[in-house]
């Protein structure tokens, strides 16, 4: 079993592509990197931004949770 850091709401605000060159999302408290997503340029897709938990949010998305297999976990949310 893989023991991820933890990174609080703050720190996961941080990595939204505007403040640092990371642009992570959580989702399920996994935080996962999409910075090399074309689809996340500049932080932001479609009406969604990143550093922040799309836990709610992805019930309004087209895709479904495995859309997030291929980005890969970088911590947990504290």
């Amino acid at each position: 079993m893989t023991e991820w850091k933890k990174y609080t709401r703050s720190q996961l605000a941080l990595r939204n592509g505007q403040d640092r060159p990371e642009i992570w999302v959580a989702l399920h408290g996994k935080i996962y990197d999409v910075t090399a997503s074309r689809l996340w340029r500049n932080g932001k897709h479609y009406e969604h931004w990143a550093g922040q938990d799309l836990t709610e949010e992805l019930a309004d998305a087209p895709h479904t949770e495995k859309v997030f297999d291929k980005f890969t976990q970088v911590g947990e949310l504290a």
